[in-house]
């Protein structure tokens, strides 16, 4: 991996535990902005390194980097937002996979955006879910986590997609063109 790629890698990790930062607490998984940086390093990034920056987010705040929501240590690894955080990995690759490299349309940023917001919600909800019958014991532990960690989300993970339809494009653009400057003063 090349310098360039892996300042971005770290960017975005970076990037992500901004997100962290600027949240909405609410029982038991709080809103944050991470979601928007995690699909669009997956959409910007593509695939492989996109799912890489969320993999250095996640093992930074497991070994005890307050980066997360809440702190950060290997605690998190028994807490009720660790599926969404292992989620980040698996949105990031499901984003760049959809974005599909080059040049980004809208309708592609806007396509991997929600694909990766589904990959998000495909590994937290049933961790939730888990956590809290397994934790908490509530018997009703799939319906609580369909409502507090899925339902009060979509109208914000709407409103991010739209945003990353908005954005993402222009910089992958702007990150591509600044690619293409550097390769022919590498040559």
């Amino acid at each position: 991996m090349d310098a360039r790629k892996l300042a971005l890698v770290a960017l975005f990790a970076a990037l992500t535990a901004v997100g962290a930062l600027i949240k909405i607490p609410l029982w038991p998984v709080p809103m944050t902005m991470q979601t928007f940086f995690v699909l669009m390093a997956g959409i910007v990034l593509g695939p492989r390194h996109g799912t890489l920056s969320q993999a250095v987010y996640i093992l930074v705040g497991l070994m005890g980097l307050p980066v997360f929501s809440g702190g950060g240590g290997p605690s998190y690894l028994l807490s009720p937002t660790m599926g969404y955080l292992i989620g980040f990995v698996l949105a990031a690759w499901a984003a760049g996979l959809a974005a599909g490299g080059g040049r980004i349309s809208f309708g592609r940023a806007l396509g991997a955006s929600v694909t990766g917001t589904a990959a998000i919600y495909l590994v937290g909800v049933p961790y939730l879910a888990l956590y809290m019958h397994l934790v908490l014991h509530k018997p009703e532990a799939v319906g609580v986590a369909l409502k507090t960690g899925l339902a009060v989300f979509v109208p914000g993970d709407i409103l991010k997609c739209l945003l990353l339809t908005a954005v993402a494009p222009r910089i992958a653009a702007l990150l591509a063109q600044r690619e293409g400057r550097h390769a022919r003063h590498d040559s």
